[in-house]
Parts: structure tokens; C-alpha cells; sequence
């Protein structure tokens, strides 16, 4: 029986790497009766196992692990253009003190993460940036774990219901962070990639995209999804690890836009100065801009420098609400069951 048919509410916390999801925040969604994440992107396999073992002791519920895969092309990247991009950004971190990072590849510490998951399995790992390989599928659904793979257009999920994955993330445009798929320039919203997808797959299918409140969640579950994965609206949660910048520029009504100037990937967040500088010039190259703009972004995050902080939110930001977890959990809810039940009393005049 898959996690997402007992879950007693239809509520997926998205992963949020970088600092806003924690240990409380996954446990707190589980506890309540969604399922919550872990963000295994950019830490060390050591501290992934400590936020494990620290869900553990705050539920027994299951939960979930999102993890960052290696870039599938090589890292064929424009060496000459990333270094083009480090001279536009030079006089910026001169004016913040910093030096640019080392522009260098990685994997994110895909195969450690990979053995400290196979070695302690949890209920859920879920994929970002391509699809895992079959082998890393097998092994981790004979440990018990399901496999979820993120997909951002129909044929990259009927290939990963070819790899055997038990749940598919069907992740539109509106979303907030990084695209989840590879190649990431797809740009179908998620209601119509939702319908496209279930029309070929025959798996369970999480949405996500631009769900921030009850009718929202309704919208998905009556399209076709299992559950809605919910990552900005738990941005403002005290749960989450959000710094008070992020948290302001999330309760505002700014407009968000795709870029790839703070990370070399299309990633939303909120419109501010450094994107309207910068986002035109940036080249594609994931993780080598990350890596170079860390030290700038660093700093202006701890100076509360919202106009250069990268401010990921998705497209409904401003129906997030200063809201315990649990609690928003149960909103999210009772909402859709109210708008679904409005729905089917609006349908009555139909005829």
C-alpha cells in the first residue's frame, strides 16, 4: 500500500533546500497527517542523516527525502560565458565584501546521500534535476522506500514510470525554486501538464505549482493528483527555517519571475534588483553560477539585503500565512473539502 493512499490529508510539504525546510517543519506536516520533506540538496550526507534521525524523534509518521541528481549532460557548460557572467558580477561583490566562488561542477554528494539512504531507508525519496538511474530505483523500492521521480513535461514521465517509479511529481510553472526537470525551460502550467500526464501514466501524481490555499488544492485533487505539494505557503510557517527577509518578501505581493541569475537554472522568486540586472546575462550552467554567486548571496542575506538575496517563491506567494504547520496542514484541508462541495453545488444548476 503506497504512503499516498493512507495519508489522512492530501497535503505534500515540497521540499525547500537552502534553509526552509527543516526537521520541524517535515515533522510537524506528517504529524498532522500530510507528508512532509526533508531538502537533501546542497548539505552533506552527515547532515542529511542527522535531520533524519531528528524527524525521527518528533513522529512516527512517514516522511520523505528530496535529493539533487547529478547533471545527466556531463557538465557540458559555457566555460567562456560563466566566466563572462563572473566579471558582470565582480563590481557587485566588491561592493559587498565578498569574492566570487570557484564557478567548478559537482554532484551535491549524490552517491554519499545516495548509500546513507540505501543504509537507512525512509518511506519516500523523491528526484529533482532528471530522473535516477533503474538501478538506484531497484535498490531503494527492495529497502522498503518509494520512489518518487519530479517531472516537468508529459515524456519525462512516462520515462520515469518506465524506471519503475511508484509516484510521480507533476511540477508546473507557477512553482516557486528551482524547475525540477531536465530540460528545464518546459513551461506547461500544472493543471495542463496535470491532465497530459494523467492522460499516459498510470501511477499516482503529486501537483505542485502555485497551491497556496484550500481551492487550490481542490483545483489538483479534482484534475487528477493524489495530493497537492504545497512549498511556498509554508514558507511563512515558524516551523520553517525562512529568514525574516525571505519571510517579508513572501507576505508582499511583488511579482516572481523565472531566472537563471542566481544559479545558472531557471529557478522563481520574487522580482528584485540583482534579477533585473542580472537575469538577461546569466548563462546556463548548474551548479557552476551557483557556486560562484554563494559567497554574494551569503552576504546579502546576512545583511538583509533583499535586492540582491535570490527570494524563491512561487507565483501564489501572497496567499501564504503566518501559520503553524500542523495548522495549516488542516486548513489547506477543510478548504478544499469546502470548495469541492461548493463546486458540486454550483454544478447542480447545470442540469
Amino acid at each position: 500500500m503506497s504512503v499516498l493512499s493512507v495519508l489522512p490529508r492530501p497535503i505534500v510539504a515540497a521540499p525547500m533546500a537552502g534553509g526552509p525546510s527543516t526537521p520541524a517543519l517535515a515533522a510537524a506536516v506528517s504529524a498532522a497527517g500530510g507528508l512532509g520533506f526533508l531538502a537533501a540538496g546542497m548539505i552533506s550526507a552527515d547532515r542529511l542523516a542527522a535531520d533524519v534521525a531528528e524527524v525521527r524523534t518528533r513522529t512516527d509518521r512517514p516522511f520523505g527525502v528530496n535529493v539533487f541528481l547529478p547533471d545527466a549532460s556531463g557538465g557540458a557548460v559555457d566555460e567562456a560565458a560563466v566566466r563572462a557572467y563572473a566579471e558582470r558580477l565582480a563590481p557587485e561583490a566588491r561592493r559587498h565584501g565578498v569574492t566570487l566562488g570557484d564557478p567548478v561542477g559537482g554532484d551535491d554528494a549524490y552517491p554519499e546521500k545516495l548509500a546513507a539512504l540505501l543504509a537507512d531507508p525512509v518511506p519516500v525519496v523523491s528526484f529533482v534535476f532528471g530522473l535516477p538511474d533503474r538501478a538506484a530505483v531497484a535498490a531503494l523500492r527492495e529497502r522498503g522506500t518509494e520512489v518518487w521521480a519530479t517531472v516537468t513535461s508529459p515524456d519525462a514521465a512516462s520515462e520515469a514510470v518506465g524506471l519503475g517509479v511508484d509516484a510521480v511529481v507533476v511540477q508546473g510553472t507557477e512553482a516557486g525554486g528551482h524547475r525540477g526537470g531536465l530540460p528545464d525551460d518546459d513551461d506547461y502550467g500544472v493543471l495542463s501538464l496535470l491532465r497530459l500526464v494523467a492522460a499516459r501514466c498510470d501511477r499516482p501524481l503529486v501537483a505542485a505549482g502555485g497551491i497556496a490555499d484550500g481551492a487550490g488544492v481542490a483545483a489538483v485533487l479534482t484534475a487528477g493528483a493524489a495530493a497537492a505539494q504545497v512549498g511556498t505557503a509554508f514558507l511563512r510557517c515558524p516551523e520553517a527555517g525562512t529568514s525574516p527577509m525571505h519571510r517579508a518578501a513572501v507576505a508582499g505581493t511583488a511579482p516572481t519571475a523565472l531566472t537563471r541569475a542566481f544559479t545558472g537554472k531557471r529557478a522563481r522568486g520574487v522580482v528584485n534588483d540583482f534579477l533585473r540586472r542580472h537575469d538577461r546575462s546569466a548563462p546556463v550552467g548548474y551548479p557552476q553560477v551557483l557556486h560562484l554567486t554563494r559567497p554574494l548571496l551569503a552576504a546579502a542575506k546576512g545583511s538583509g539585503d533583499a535586492s540582491v538575496a535570490n527570494l524563491w517563491a512561487g507565483q501564489a506567494h501572497a496567499l501564504a500565512t503566518e501559520t503553524p504547520a500542523g495548522d495549516l496542514v488542516a486548513e489547506l484541508t477543510a478548504g478544499a473539502r469546502a470548495a469541492l462541495t461548493a463546486a458540486a453545488e454550483r454544478s447542480g444548476a447545470w442540469g
